[in-house]
């Protein structure tokens, strides 16, 4: 029988009094409890105990480190491009990873993007393409490979085998009230992004009503302490803080939102997933140290990224030229009143296309393909009488109330006086 180095709760006792953890107890106390040695009400313990006394710096590295040594770690030496990632705290409408994974790969720097699911009123990136016909999102890591080192880019889930301790904590997070942690945020996301090897790292925090970071004090502190573990752990790590106060682009939803971003793809779209897209672009190739590429900007208007996203698809078994699903069932709002759209709120848009079916409650549910919202007036905008503001998309007509509820409650026409304001787009950059 193992003789186990310390007692369960001997560690949360630490933490709950505001101890420090040393190396040894949070190795020991991540891998007891991939073990089973530690039950599930010990690390719901300690999960509060956390995220109500916090971590130092030196305590979160030792704790995203357990999360990466409990599972595989990934390399891509052999592909002899750089490689970039980027990752999205999520948000409504929050598109940018499907023109971006193409576009920077189409400048010379390899992407392995692993992405989630969504989960509530975020889109998940998986989600909107398994909207493509024949789309896989699970992938081998053999696949993932020859995908990468076919088309330079590749969007997929994560291994069961990447960061296996961050997955289980993660469930009990979401379950205790806990997920709200800085220390257990950046941990769980860096963990993965660490395992998976790449070379460069680019964060898009999100902040405003539509985001898990309210205001930028708290969106700072959680890019802070993530730049921090990329570097400390080899991978070069930047952070843009960007706006999610009015969601993104003119769409919300999973085939509506890869319809929009092959418009980008084109050389067309909304002018702010546009300009994050090329943002984001640009950063990533700097990280990866990519010398004399290709700007993002042309690699948009001459069709080179456009041909990186149908090869990307292509290889994962999606039908690039099939028609994509369309919702059975369609609902306008017009406007009432001449004037402009004073409010538009990115909770109340993402609330409402998740009541419409785009997302899910729980993480076992099923999402329709084409569910969501589209709004014809931006921000700002001018508005005349009769004219359309919302499309609303369903299969099931019922839900049209519930979302129309939540809807009327985020957007307003009013006086140009009573516009409201919003954040800059990109609010600010850590390095």
């Amino acid at each position: 029988m193992r003789t186990e180095p310390f007692a369960a709760t001997e560690v949360i006792a630490a933490k709950r009094d505001k101890r420090e953890l040393s190396d040894q107890q949070i190795d020991w106390f991540v891998d007891a409890y991939v073990r089973n040695v530690i039950a599930e009400e010990q690390m719901s313990a300690m999960a509060m105990a956390i995220l109500l006394n916090g971590m130092n710096r030196r305590e979160i590295v030792r704790w995203t480190k357990a999360y990466i040594d409990s599972g595989e770690t990934m390399n891509w030496s052999d592909l002899g491009r750089p490689t970039a990632d980027k990752h999205s705290t999520g948000g409504v409408g929050d598109k940018i990873t499907l023109p971006l994974a193409p576009l920077v790969a189409a400048c010379g720097v390899s992407v392995p993007q692993l992405s989630g699911r969504g989960l509530g009123h975020t889109g998940g990136t998986l989600d909107k393409l398994e909207s493509i016909p024949g789309w896989r999102a699970s992938l081998t890591n053999t696949e993932m490979f020859e995908v990468l080192k076919e088309t330079g880019a590749v969007i997929c889930a994560a291994s069961q085998t990447l960061a296996p301790a961050d997955r289980r904590i993660y469930g009990l997070r979401d379950v205790t009230g806990t997920v709200e942690s800085i220390p257990l945020i950046s941990a769980s996301i860096m963990s993965k992004k660490i395992a998976e090897g790449t070379g460069a790292l680019v964060l898009d925090i999100k902040v405003g009503s539509g985001a898990f970071m309210k205001t930028v004090e708290q969106a700072r502190e959680l890019a802070t302490t993530m730049v921090e573990i990329g570097n400390d752990a080899g991978v070069t790590t930047r952070a843009l803080l960007t706006a999610m106060d009015v969601p993104l682009g003119r769409t919300a939803g999973n085939a509506l939102e890869v319809k929009e971003s092959l418009e980008v793809l084109a050389g067309g779209g909304p002018a702010d997933v546009i300009e994050l897209t090329i943002t984001l672009a640009r950063e990533m190739l700097e990280a990866s140290g990519a010398q004399g590429t290709k700007d993002p900007a042309v690699a948009l208007r001459d069709g080179s990224a456009m041909d990186v996203w149908r090869a990307m698809i292509s290889a994962q078994g999606g039908d690039v030229d099939a028609a994509l699903p369309t919702a059975k069932e369609t609902h306008d709002v017009v406007a009432q009143s001449d004037g402009y759209l004073i409010k538009l709120d990115a909770l109340a848009v993402g609330m409402s296309s998740w009541r419409l079916g785009a997302g899910r409650a729980r993480k076992e549910d099923d999402v329709q393909a084409g569910a969501g919202i589209q709004w014809h007036v931006g921000h700002g905008e001018a508005v005349a009488k009769g004219m359309k503001l919302f499309t609303l998309h369903t299969d099931e007509p019922a839900r049209f109330e519930p979302a129309l509820e939540v809807l009327t409650t985020g957007y307003e026409v009013g006086g140009r006086e009573e516009i409201s304001a919003r954040l800059p787009l990109i609010i600010d950059r850590l390095v």
